[in-house]
């Protein structure tokens, strides 16, 4: 026996039969001859239950099976007729209660091409209110209906396997290519390599890390507040972490795409509240901002420090030891106080941070869809991750899907730019800014060429296109 299983106990296995009739167990088959098989796969139960077997017919069956559900699927009238079959045979029968018109209607029905649509909707509405009547009637009336389905999909599933896309694509261009002397197709086992940055916008990461300098150029020729230093220190800091990813970012075309490039929009949004937010606010924000991060530092090197002696390495000793200097705490007197609010701001989220400083549409039409991606909310995972199977036999359910998204879209790369440029523009404004130092540190961009120029950033614009 495969997988080293015992045989089938002949009294059980005969018992399947009789039950069976010596024939396919599923109704709409009911073929011959038949062999035993389980229900749940052999390797996940480990055993031989009776109520676990089933005699099933051979895979040309299932091929007719298979045949026989996707016609039902793919027209719309034949699901209509076999899935409303009780309320149909009523109309015929002429003992269906309804309104004249909706006689009228289904009299004729279904060989009335004219009326045919609109029939069918009003045979599944009364098919509706029919159930829902049997429900009511009897809670456990569909109980057969649904344990019978329960098995022909669980039938389905152990002798069929999901079919997936790329599968008939590639069926399809084997057919294709049949008889062809020259094969042009790529091979299976190669890897099918995106073309690197689109020539066309091969300026977008060199774009952004000049208008990075640019924007430290412009700092360090302004004169700055050296006493109250903290604003200029976040505010910097921020932008110049922001304008790190965004260069790293463009350096990987496959990042440009919704799919894996959700959480650089939403570092830009969340940097742009920020600034924007903090500014309205009084001074001494921009010193809690620091204190809660140092916090946090203090908190993750507690953390680590709770692992055993035994599993630490050199480098885990590291990293204990530098988030222990980023909390700013003091070696004999511990001062650092760790704020587990979600947020620096008094646990104030970040949506109401941006309606504050009127920032509302762009936190709702860029950062909320990007971080149910970066949280994996479930209509992304469809989105992305997920493709329907094939096979009419499992039902048009969910599998994960082996394709990936090439990214490679420079509109959405060059968004992240617009975002990068505009919170540079924002930064000047609230830092103060020397005029002639920014326009020094930008004098570049007056010199680009006119199709460079074209794609790049509105600087007469603080909110981007999204």
């Amino acid at each position: 026996m495969p997988d080293g299983r015992p045989p089938i106990p002949r009294e059980m296995y005969r018992a399947v039969l009789v039950e069976a009739g010596h024939r396919c167990a599923i109704p709409t088959c009911r073929q011959h001859p038949v062999d035993v098989d389980h229900i749940d796969d052999w390797a996940t139960v480990k055993e031989h239950r009776f109520e676990n077997l089933i005699a099933l017919c051979g895979p040309e069956q299932i091929a007719f099976l298979a045949g026989a559900v996707l016609e039902v699927l793919t027209d719309g009238h034949r699901e209509a007729v076999i899935k409303c079959l009780l309320v149909w045979t009523e109309v015929q029968a002429g003992i269906f209660t309804a309104d004249d018109a909706t006689l009228e209607l289904l009299q004729p029905y279904p060989n009335d091409p004219g009326t045919r649509s609109q029939a069918d909707s009003a045979v599944r509405a009364a098919w509706g209110v029919r159930r829902g009547l049997m429900l009511e009637q009897d809670a456990n009336h569909f109980t057969d209906a649904i344990s019978w389905a329960k098995v022909f999909w669980a039938t389905n599933s152990a002798y069929t396997r999901c079919l997936r896309q790329d599968e008939t694509d590639k069926r399809d261009r084997d057919e294709k290519a049949e008889g062809d002397q020259a094969e042009m197709a790529t091979p299976d086992n190669q890897a099918v390599v995106p073309d690197a940055t689109p020539d066309k916008d091969a300026n977008l990461r060199r774009f952004a890390m000049d208008l990075l300098a640019s924007f430290l150029e412009a700092l360090e020729i302004s004169p700055s507040d050296l006493y109250g230093h903290e604003r200029q220190q976040v505010v910097s800091g921020l932008v110049a972490r922001a304008g790190r990813d965004v260069i790293v970012a463009l350096g990987a075309p496959d990042l440009w795409c919704l799919e894996h490039g959700a959480h650089i929009a939403r570092m830009l949004v969340e940097t742009r509240v920020y600034i924007e937010w903090m500014a309205k606010q009084d001074p001494a924000i921009y010193r809690a901002f620091q204190d809660y991060g140092a916090g946090k530092a203090k908190l993750y090197a507690r953390i680590l420090d709770e692992l055993p002696p035994e599993a630490r390495r050199p480098d885990f000793e590291e990293a204990i030891s530098e988030f222990q200097r980023l909390s700013r705490n003091d070696d004999v007197i511990d001062h650092r106080v760790v704020d587990t609010k979600d947020t620096f701001a008094n646990g104030k989220s970040i949506r109401a941070m941006a309606e504050e400083c009127g920032l509302r549409n762009l936190y709702r039409q860029v950062y909320y869809m990007s971080s149910g991606v970066t949280h994996s909310e479930w209509w992304s995972i469809e989105t992305h991750a997920m493709e329907r199977c094939l096979n009419v036999l499992h039902g048009g359910h969910l599998i994960p899907s082996l394709a990936l998204n090439p990214g490679g879209n420079v509109e959405f790369a060059t968004t992240w730019v617009n975002h990068l440029y505009t919170l540079i523009r924002v930064s000047f404004r609230i830092l103060g800014t020397d005029k002639k130092a920014v326009e020094d540190a930008l004098a570049w961009m007056a010199d680009l060429p006119d199709d460079e120029a074209s794609d790049g950033p509105d600087e007469t614009q603080d909110e981007p296109t999204h």
